[in-house]
């Protein structure tokens, strides 16, 4: 099965590049080359593939190491789906060597190769199990989601406290009656109000996770510029929005990257999801905006994310809402959403201190605090605070580092 990673799908086929002179040309070159890649692997013409895979690395190698590491995952998946492409055809030495190539490449998607039946051909033969098997520490999500359970609840180095900026803040004031929030929101309890923001947030702005947010990052701005220029937001916009929200009707709630444990350092995807209290549950609950979900057991009672985290470690029931999805463009399946890609995403959790309106938009002098919850066996355990600066003068950033869950979740 062909692998897409986050690459587009052009639907109509474009005469090769010449050779790419800037970054936005590599650009617009690697997207192009993607689709008539995956135009061959249908065909199954791996001869035309090879010549112009080859003239594809001609031009990525004139890129600096940044750019390369920019652009590697096109790589990746060119020579994936190569392989592919051989085993399809029973060429399954050529097979072998695409995936190799891949694997070096950057490839890590261990749970993929052990599914997919493009390489169905290859899985009896011993190459392609001493290829695959190191693949299982840096990607069998699940596998190292299992091995990061333990925590540590007796660590108390010493961390600032998560405050929650009051609902009676002037800019939370006019988000509410802007947007008519409390319409949103709706009579029905607590829980309903806050996934109907969830909801409501998931409808205003679609998912675009190829281009940055807007450089002003409070509601707002976001929802405005989102309206003027027919835009949408990554995860961490959607969030920052949802997040606001939430403030404004009085809820504490938290924007929280999820982040893999990237032993490699080949992987930059991250996602950024919310985490909402709700009072008469006496807990935090799990929500999404970008997929517009959230996470049930088999009771159908809502989760927090340290409860999804801890029962997909455990192999117990967890059941996504059913109209959860992506842009209406896909559903979002337990499988792959919770099993797979949030398994990867779950490893290391950040959360802002102050959860305030505007919070991360950049401002000299501003200093933004966050504290991260490491498991025991991350192999960056040090150093437990870290400063650092977009520029000098400008906007700093202080980290705290902690293994206690019970602090890091601790109730508002």
């Amino acid at each position: 099965m062909i692998r897409f990673h986050f690459l587009l799908l052009i639907l109509f086929f474009y005469p090769l590049f010449s050779i790419a002179q800037s970054t936005d040309q590599f650009n617009n070159f690697a997207r192009q080359q993607d689709s008539l890649f995956i135009s061959l692997y249908k065909k199954r013409d791996t001869k035309t593939y090879t010549h112009l895979l080859d003239n594809w690395i001609n031009e990525y190698d004139k890129l600096n190491n940044k750019e390369k590491k920019t652009y590697r995952q096109y790589l990746v998946s060119a020579w994936y789906n190569l392989s592919c492409t051989y085993a399809l055809t029973g060429n399954t030495s050529m097979a072998l060597d695409g995936l190799e190539k891949a694997i070096r490449a950057g490839y890590t998607n261990y749970s993929h190769i052990q599914k997919d039946s493009d390489l169905d051909t290859l899985r009896s033969l011993p190459r392609f199990d001493s290829l695959i098997q190191p693949l299982r520490a840096t990607g069998d999500y699940r596998y190292i989601l299992e091995k990061a359970e333990a925590y540590n609840n007796n660590d108390n180095r010493e961390l600032p406290a998560f405050t929650y900026q009051l609902s009676t803040n002037p800019d939370l004031v006019c988000l509410r009656k802007m947007y008519k929030l409390d319409s949103i929101a709706g009579e029905g309890n607590e829980a309903s109000k806050a996934l109907n923001l969830l909801h409501w947030v998931h409808e205003l702005i679609p998912h675009d996770g190829n281009h940055p947010n807007p450089a002003i990052k409070n509601a707002q701005q976001l929802i405005t510029v989102c309206r003027k220029e027919n835009r949408g937001l990554n995860c961490r916009g959607l969030a920052t929005v949802l997040n606001e929200c939430y403030l404004s009707l009085g809820f504490a709630s938290r924007l929280v990257t999820c982040l893999p444990k990237d032993s490699l350092g080949v992987d930059p995807d991250c996602h950024v999801i919310n985490m909402v209290y709700i009072p008469s549950l006496k807990k935090w609950i799990w929500a999404d905006p970008t997929n517009d979900a959230y996470v049930m057991n088999e009771k159908g009672e809502l989760l927090s994310i340290e409860e999804v985290r801890e029962r997909i470690i455990l192999h117990e029931p967890l059941i996504v809402n059913p109209t959860a999805n992506w842009n209406h463009r896909s559903s979002t399946m337990k499988e792959d959403y919770l099993y797979n890609y949030m398994a990867k995403n779950l490893y290391i959790l950040q959360c802002p201190v102050n959860s305030i309106y505007d919070l991360e938009t950049p401002a000299p002098g501003k200093t933004i605090a966050y504290i991260q919850l490491l498991p025991l066996n991350y192999f960056k355990q040090d150093p437990s605070v870290k400063t650092s600066a977009d520029q000098p003068r400008s906007t700093s950033y202080v980290f705290y580092n902690t293994n206690n869950p019970s602090l890091f979740f601790k109730l508002p």
